[in-house]
């Protein structure tokens, strides 16, 4: 697992639908329903008509968890839910994963540190997952 200072990351060895099915899968078992899909391949064709890599923005979201940020902080929902990509390389996939801790740091809210450390631990057992399946 990569981290870059907004995300996590990780390389997978799977083309990429298999790699969304497994997404999907490793999310459900985590906790987290998925609330918005994105496929952006189709929509920059259809906007833009330009060609891109099949790419998709899911938002990942885990009710509990939703639910202890908005009673911490009610504006939050502005940073909700955590978007999750999985976009096609040349071999294989990628997976990155908005680092939810930064997110809900930048309300600046201790109460909300808890749940930040909670998701991150869930969305990085998503990735270890997604390496042993």
């Amino acid at each position: 697992m990569q981290h870059t200072p907004y995300a996590m990351t990780e390389e997978l060895p799977y083309p990429y639908e298999e790699a969304v099915a497994r997404v999907r899968v490793a999310l459900a078992d985590e906790g987290f329903g998925v609330l918005t899909e994105i496929d952006v391949k189709q929509t920059l064709k259809k906007k833009l008509d330009v060609d891109f890599q099949r790419y998709v923005i899911l938002g990942a979201c885990s009710p509990q968890l939703a639910h202890q940020a908005l009673q911490a902080e009610p504006d939050i929902g502005a940073l909700l839910p955590c978007n999750v990509v999985v976009h096609e390389r040349a071999e294989g996939s990628r997976v990155v994963i908005f680092d939810p801790a930064r997110g809900l740091g930048l309300a600046g809210n201790p109460a909300l540190e808890p749940v930040g450390r909670a998701v991150v631990e869930r969305m990085e057992r998503v990735l270890e997952k997604l390496l042993r399946a």
